[in-house]
């Protein structure tokens, strides 16, 4: 049982929990009495065969950190994409170490957290620090990640809110404004894809589909059972989605050092264990990443770095990168 702790303040509760650091779940307080939780748990949370699963997957849940973002792993690449960047021992981990560890508890009080994460002596990554504090005169939390590296590398980063969608009705999108919005250029589930791999598009309300019309990404969830991802590339702005029920959950970050916006869309589109056709859920996923394709692959010369937009970061032992970025909801 991984261990957990949680904060309180007048506008909300927030639970984390040592394995990849997570944050989840998480109620707010609206000003009108409301009480909302915009995070998404996976639906296998009290499954005992759980503890068969990979790290990441077993106590799956809410928001955290991945660093590297995606995984190194045997691809059949279109010729646009080559897996020829930097690669390490360890690269082919599920979004990095820290996802699929269990972080130390290092500092708690009663409205915030802070974590530690080591990594291996082999990784070129030496430790991530992450704070969560409410913000004690609003339904928001306001976190904090910083990068210490090893060795000087490249690696593709990201951030992974898993945001609840309604289980009636749909909730409405409002990305960020965005340069380019870019379709995965593989299969993300053999044979269940609606939307066309590699396709360009310029607004989620038309996304160029496999049957040769366009499919509208604008409200979710879908009707069809699938699993998508889509990244809009070169973004500025935040993240808003409206729920039905009359509520918003919003997603503040630095476009500087995440200037895309991954959106995983699952959609019941997985069969196999745990998912078992039941998951449904939102990836919001800031990154600077070629989609989740591991650091061979986004540190290599791609389609999204061949357009200014950068799908790597450099660490340096002697800088520490640190980032900051906002979760909250509104009426």
């Amino acid at each position: 049982m991984t261990e957990r702790h949680a904060i309180a303040w007048a506008h909300g509760m927030a639970s984390v929990q040592a394995m990849g650091g997570m944050l989840g779940p998480v109620t707010f307080l609206l000003p009108d009495g409301r009480q909302v939780s915009p995070l998404h748990v996976a639906p296998w949370f009290d499954d005992p065969d759980r503890i068969s699963q990979p790290p990441i997957l077993q106590e799956l849940r809410g928001e955290w950190p991945c660093v590297p973002f995606g995984a190194d792993g045997p691809r059949s690449l279109p010729e646009s994409w080559s897996a020829s960047g930097e690669t390490f021992d360890g690269a082919g981990v599920p979004h990095g170490h820290s996802s699929n560890t269990e972080w130390v508890f290092t500092k708690t009080s009663a409205t915030s957290l802070t974590l530690t994460c080591d990594y291996p002596e082999t990784h070129p990554i030496r430790r991530l620090t992450r704070t969560i504090a409410a913000d004690l005169k609003a339904p928001a939390l306001d976190i904090t990640l910083a990068v210490e590296a090893r060795r000087p590398c490249r690696l593709p980063i990201g951030l992974h809110p898993t945001l609840r969608l309604p289980s009636t009705g749909t909730a409405r999108l409002e990305p960020p404004r965005f340069r380019e919005g870019r379709v995965f250029p593989l299969d993300v589930e053999p044979g269940l894809g609606l939307l066309q791999p590699g396709a360009s598009f310029e607004g989620l309300e038309s996304v160029p589909g496999r049957d040769g019309g366009s499919l509208s990404l604008a409200r979710l969830p879908l009707a069809e059972n699938t699993e998508e991802l889509v990244q809009l590339v070169g973004v500025s702005g935040g993240f808003r989605l409206h729920h039905p029920e009359g509520w918003a959950v919003t997603l503040d970050w630095d476009s500087d050092h995440f200037p895309s916006l991954l959106l995983w869309i699952s959609n019941r589109g997985r069969a196999y264990a745990p998912w078992n056709g039941r998951h449904v859920g939102l990836g919001v996923e800031p990154v600077c990443a070629g989609f989740d394709l591991g650091p061979a692959i986004s540190t290599a010369p791609n389609p999204i770095s061949a357009g200014g937009t950068a799908t790597a970061r450099a660490f340096d032992p002697e800088h520490p990168f640190t980032t900051r970025y906002r979760i909250g909801v509104t009426a």
